[in-house]
């Protein structure tokens, strides 16, 4: 019978997929302890914490993908008490020369854990912030949908009979998913202008329908943008939208962003070394979360355009030999820092 050490640290590690997680222990000194696969449901959820804790005492555990197949299961390890670390996919040139499986990865996302080469701590998902994710989900959705099916009515018009194509010539986009709902097709007639008023119509309809769901998604997300983050809203340049594009880069917990500087590198606007030899210089960081990146980018663009220090500064730095796209990602970087201090930390 095997005797375990109750006070042993324990430090897991678990490559997570849709339908199975597969978890990793290991000791103190990275001695493996042991590996398995458990199913995503509810009870497969507390089965890899289990089977981690019957090493020894769970310290910490490394999830690849907390914010999508692991969310589950970082969920319920917090409120297990357990630090969930956020591990990234494994090095990509390690693994063509080693192989890849599950268990490989669960491994890997432990050690990542215990060596402290993964110190991020993953998204909560369990307050305002995953609200205003899955309502910005919608919103993005409506509007690709809106556009791509407006496409389609000004093509349908492009090539549809002439009466048809007089009715919608010029129409504004504004207007033009109202004027094809209005279509009437009647059957009996020629079919071509049938099946084309009938396309038309249909897609009108759509395009209504979703602008009433845009509505009611921006009221909702309005709604709780203010009871999140008020402060936010104050930033000039800072909309709704923008604000909930930053709340959701931040999660739940943004007390995850240990500094300003952490912050703007999730946003991707942190000056990255490339320094080499006698040439000292920075290049982009064309990583972190690039739908924050957007938003900043915005906030700059609406300050270009109606804040007069921020035209001087261009100027000024244009005169100095600095390219415009140089000095706009200067300024996203002071934008970054304005709200990294307006962000909630309860």
């Amino acid at each position: 019978m095997t005797t375990v050490d109750a006070t042993r640290p324990v430090t897991g590690g678990v490559d997570t997929h849709l339908d199975v997680n597969v978890a990793a222990a290991l000791d103190a000194i990275g001695g493996l302890l042991g590996v398995a696969e458990f199913p995503t449901t509810p009870a497969g959820h507390r089965r890899p914490a289990e089977f981690l804790a019957s090493f020894g005492t769970l310290t910490r555990v490394g999830v690849e993908g907390t914010g999508s197949y692991g969310a589950g299961l970082s969920r319920y390890l917090r409120g297990s008490g357990v630090e969930v670390v956020e591990v990234d996919r494994p090095n990509r040139q390690s693994r063509r020369r080693t192989g890849k499986s599950d268990p490989v990865d669960a491994v890997e996302a432990a050690r990542a854990a215990l060596s402290g080469r993964a110190q991020g701590e993953g998204k909560s998902r369990d307050g305002n912030a995953e609200a205003i994710r899955a309502l910005v989900v919608a919103k993005r959705s409506s509007r690709s949908t809106k556009i791509q099916t407006l496409n389609q009515i000004r093509h349908l018009g492009f090539t549809a009979p002439e009466e048809l194509r007089s009715r919608l010539k010029g129409v504004s986009r504004q207007h033009l998913g109202a004027i094809a709902a209005a279509l009437r097709p009647r059957a009996g007639g020629d079919p071509v202008v049938f099946a084309t008023k009938t396309a038309l119509s249909l897609l009108g309809h759509r395009v209504l329908v979703l602008d009433a769901e845009r509505e009611r998604l921006n009221l909702l997300l309005g709604e709780l943008v203010k009871k999140t983050a008020p402060q936010l809203l104050e930033i000039h340049g800072v909309g709704v939208d923008t604000a909930a594009t930053l709340l959701v880069a931040a999660g739940d917990n943004p007390g995850r962003i240990r500094s300003e500087a952490a912050w703007a590198h999730l946003c991707g606007v942190a000056p990255i070394q490339a320094s080499s030899g006698k040439v000292t210089r920075v290049r982009l960081d064309r990583g972190g979360d690039r739908q924050a990146n957007s938003a900043l980018w915005g906030v700059v663009i609406t300050r270009l355009r109606s804040d007069p220090r921020i035209q001087a500064y261009m100027e000024r730095r244009l005169k100095e030999g600095r390219s415009k796209p140089e000095v706009i990602r200067v300024l996203k970087r002071y934008v970054a820092r304005e709200v990294y201090h307006r962000l909630p930390r309860a």
